[in-house]
């Protein structure tokens, strides 16, 4: 709870506001059956009409009067839980994006959607509830006994004796119920792991007719976690039955000793018909606090979850100058003698817990190369063999764990998050057109003219298709671009690429969708307009990359090849292989 206590102290004259507002809101409710008792012992049998009328519609007042004082403290407590929560999804949003790549990939991004979600509303539940029936449930407990103890101490003795073994019963569930909600949390993420899957690559799916299978994978998530669900449900719900079964047990003491004393004289009849009501609010409180003690497991769990994530600290900080490495060589882009494994990198990331084991291996072996600025270099290799990863380090998303790299006579650790990716236009092997605007999807919130726009939806040969539309650039695409075609999906975001004139352009396999003619095209107008920009081109055609400065050969994360498209020819064998495939194709 020391990670909510950091939202809600803001609100904290608010909250005892409501609670406030509450406790006399219920206090006027446990004075209804004391008023109720006066009236049937005390006013009916003097006959006085105007006495009777006026001990009803003081009833009717404090009615209202409660009505009044839980509607005005349930709309502010639901208000503090949004606004709270709302800072807390915005923290969690925050956090998730300033994740380094190893820690996304030991959370899971299916786990960070089910903690913004589902256990941000069990949190906005809870603070919710805190403030109204945390308060109501324990005034109607106490209250409820310490009136009737002031009615008849001898039936009043009855509760006294329960209320404590439910209090006892109701905590003790509740805290075996706790780990057992933690679990439940943690099979929303499988769930939200295999719809996202689904969601994703729907057409595959429905191309293969694995409808079935898929709707397998889901029932067996689906039904694991139910089983969580429904066990810790049945935990949490054991004192609902057995505190109700001994006030019941209670009530029909009271009765039979109530009837007997009300004959024998010792008693009012209007005390016996008080006693019922307060049984009844008396239930109400201990069934008040199982909820909350229910609502305290469920959030609990989900607020450390929550704050696992939220309290990460910044994995890639920039190192001060003095720390960061020195290039021994001139260059622009500078990879020196870099080794990297994703699974060393995760286990550096340990502030986050990890949800999936993985087989260790060495993504990339001392990759050694130097780019001029401005100059240009290809990588080309079979799919696994490094060449994104190449990219994951040189816009530091992963730090090697050997070697270093260096942008522009420094070592991109001592660079800023936005100061490094400032420089840089990419396109990445899967990345994402978002449901807006052409406009904004090629501006992308940077402070780029119409006319820049423009001009890089030309040089990405998009302004052809861009501008056949009734609406051109204020044309809306759907989720992931679903409305486009591969091709034109992979144009618009070469030109969100293009658009602010980077210093760095780096194109990961992104004209796979493209015919010849267009990527023949797409480069010519990169050449032509943007040969200021040091380029890195991944492509799984050698036409792609042929024309290149430098090309390296990619295999099994080792440069088995640098050099011309020519000196490649004649000292890679596995570079002319691909080169005579590809090329014997076309003619």
């Amino acid at each position: 709870m020391r990670f909510l206590w950091k939202y809600l102290q803001k609100y904290v004259k608010r909250i005892i506001g409501v609670m406030g507002i509450k406790l006399s809101g219920t206090v006027l409710e446990l004075m209804i059956p004391y008023v109720m008792e006066h009236l049937i012992d005390h006013v009916v049998p003097t006959r006085q009409m105007v006495a009777v009328v006026l001990w009803g519609i003081a009833m009717v007042l404090l009615a209202l009067g409660v009505r009044f004082l839980n509607v005005n403290a349930n709309r502010l407590s639901v208000k503090t839980s949004k606004e709270a929560t709302y800072e807390i999804r915005r923290d969690l949003f925050h956090a998730a994006l300033n994740l380094s790549g190893s820690q996304m990939d030991k959370v899971g991004l299916p786990s960070v959607i089910s903690r913004m979600t589902s256990d941000s509303y069990n949190v906005q539940n809870f603070i919710r509830a805190a403030q109204t029936i945390g308060v109501r449930a324990p005034i109607m407990l106490v209250g409820g006994i310490a009136i009737t103890l002031t009615m008849d101490v001898g039936l009043a003795s009855i509760l006294c004796i329960m209320a404590p073994i439910m209090i006892v019963l109701v905590v003790f569930i509740s805290i075996k119920g706790i780990p057992l909600y933690d679990k439940v949390q943690q099979g929303m993420d499988d769930i939200v792991r295999v719809m996202r899957e689904n969601i994703t690559g729907i057409r595959v799916v429905k191309a293969l007719s694995r409808e079935p299978y898929e709707i397998k994978r889901f029932s067996a998530a689906n039904t694991e976690t139910a089983r969580r669900d429904i066990k810790a449900g049945l935990i949490m719900a054991l004192p609902g039955p057995i505190v109700t079964l001994f006030l019941n047990v209670g009530l029909t003491i009271v009765v039979l000793l109530g009837s007997r004393r009300v004959n024998d004289g010792l008693t009012e009849p209007g005390v016996i018909l008080a006693f019922l009501t307060y049984f009844n609010m008396i239930l109400m409180g201990v069934m008040g606090l199982n909820r909350i003690f229910m609502m305290l497991s469920k959030a609990n769990a989900s607020a450390k979850r929550i704050a696992d994530v939220a309290e990460t600290e910044e994995a890639l900080t920039p190192l001060p100058e003095s720390e960061a490495a020195k290039p021994d060589r001139d260059g622009f882009i500078i990879f020196d003698h870099v080794s990297f494994s994703y699974d060393s990198a995760a286990e550096a990331a340990d502030s986050v817990r990890s949800f999936a084991g993985s087989q260790r291996q060495k993504c990339l072996e001392d990759i050694d190369f130097v780019m001029p600025k401005g100059g240009s270099l290809g990588i080309i290799g079979a799919t696994g063999s490094g060449k994104t990863s190449i990219v994951n380090l040189l816009m530091r998303f992963y730090d090697p764990q050997e070697g270093h790299v260096f942008v522009d006579g420094k070592d991109v650790r001592a660079y800023t998050r936005d100061d490094l990716h400032r420089r840089f236009g990419v396109v990445f092997q899967n990345d994402v057109i978002f449901a807006d605007t052409i406009r904004e999807n090629i501006s992308f919130g940077r402070d780029i003219t119409d006319e820049a726009m423009r001009i890089a939806a030309r040089d990405a040969m998009a302004q052809e298709f861009v501008e056949a539309y009734e609406d051109d650039y204020d044309h809306k695409a759907v989720i992931h671009g679903a409305n486009f075609s591969g091709g034109q999906k992979q144009r618009l975001l070469i030109a969100r690429a293009l658009a602010d004139k980077p210093e760095i352009l780096v194109l990961d396999d992104s004209s796979s969708a493209l015919d010849y003619r267009t990527d023949a095209n797409l480069r010519k107008a990169i050449n032509a307009n943007h040969s200021q920009a040091t380029t890195i081109v991944i492509a799984q055609r050698v036409s792609s990359i042929m024309s290149l400065d430098q090309i390296i050969v990619m295999d099994e994360g080792r440069a088995i090849g640098h050099g011309t498209h020519k000196e490649l020819m004649v000292s890679c064998p596995v570079y002319r292989e691909i080169y005579e495939t590809q090329m014997g194709e076309v003619d």
